[in-house]
């Protein structure tokens, strides 16, 4: 018997004192998992397999866009070059062109796709600084709309992403491509 079934709860269902149970997120919350070089970095390993393995939308020459597996938001991309570099100042003058379009472009297909009110773009250099994985650049894409703060990040401390990855990669390459 598990702790949700000896509390008599259910995974991701409030339960009489109105808390969602996510212990899914512990991975992410205990860095479980958390690449120690470039031969477990995720943004160095996610293009070496297809497409729909490695959740990429788009490719460029120096560098690809790949859905967050920790979203803020439905659609959340990381713009990242293929180099496992970490620092910005690193980029070679093409690699920073490339993030630069990359993330234009992302902006644009996630309009047409998503109809976002917003956006938060940003990178963060760093452990200090928040960055999740921090040796591997990457250039976050976040769509935002109105009202998408609610409690649950507060409160819950986690978000409701209504599309699954693999639907929302899908639907952005598509997009992308057209």
């Amino acid at each position: 018997m598990d702790d949700f079934e000896a509390a008599g709860t259910l995974p991701g269902v409030p339960d009489a004192f109105q808390r969602l149970w996510t212990p899914h997120r512990m991975v992410y919350i205990k860095g479980e998992g958390k690449p120690t070089g470039g031969h477990d970095c995720p943004f160095c390993t996610s293009p070496t397999r297809s497409d729909e393995e490695g959740l990429v939308v788009a490719r460029g020459e120096h560098a690809y866009v790949v859905m967050n597996l920790f979203p803020y938001s439905p659609g959340h991309l990381l713009v990242c070059p293929y180099r496992h570099v970490a620092d910005y100042t690193d980029l070679t003058a093409d690699e920073s062109r490339e993030v630069a379009e990359l993330t234009r472009q992302a902006m644009r297909v996630l309009r047409a796709v998503s109809h976002p009110h917003g956006f938060n773009l940003g990178m963060n250099q760093g452990d200090v600084a928040g960055a999740g994985i921090a040796m591997h650049l990457h250039q976050h894409v976040v769509p935002r709309w109105k009202g998408d703060m609610n409690f649950m990040p507060v409160i819950g401390q986690t978000r409701a992403v209504p599309q699954l990855l693999g639907d929302a990669r899908r639907l952005l390459a598509e997009a992308w491509h057209s």
